[in-house]
């Protein structure tokens, strides 16, 4: 079993305070606050972290469908939109909307859209997700 670890350090208040989010040995690092997350502050926040985890992880496991599906893609580019919704008094990751486009030599739009939901379902963060809507728009591009 592979772990892996992020660190994240806060300091004063909810609205008023400033934290900090490192990991990969000092690859990434940067700020987060309660604007970052909530209004239109500067910084990261937890949503497009878990957003960068999901569309990473998806990309990761298309491309092993593909693989056994004997295509190569020449690249699959995803991103996560990741929404935080208030409901029943608490906040709470409501979804994340992935949108692929890839480049596969070879293959037809239908395969390619069978195999990009297979990933959509059984990414290790898909199914970390479980209990959160996820949604998938995957777009074949020509050559």
């Amino acid at each position: 079993m592979v772990t892996r670890q992020a660190h994240a350090r806060w300091e004063g208040t909810l609205k008023d305070g400033k934290g900090t989010v490192d990991f990969g040995h000092g690859l990434f690092n940067a700020p987060y606050s309660f604007a970052s997350r909530f209004e239109a502050g500067t910084g990261t926040n937890p949503e497009e972290l878990l957003g960068a985890a999901h569309a990473s992880c998806f990309a990761m496991a298309l491309s092993l469908l593909l693989s056994e599906a004997n295509v190569k893609p020449d690249y699959i580019d995803a991103t996560a939109h990741v929404s935080i919704k208030l409901q029943e008094g608490s906040f709470r990751i409501g979804s994340s909307h992935l949108v692929c486009e890839a480049r596969v030599p070879g293959m037809e739009a239908a395969s390619f859209a069978q195999q990009a939901e297979k990933a959509k379902a059984n990414c290790p963060v898909s199914k970390a997700l479980a209990g959160t809507q996820i949604t998938l728009e995957a777009t074949l591009l020509g050559k």
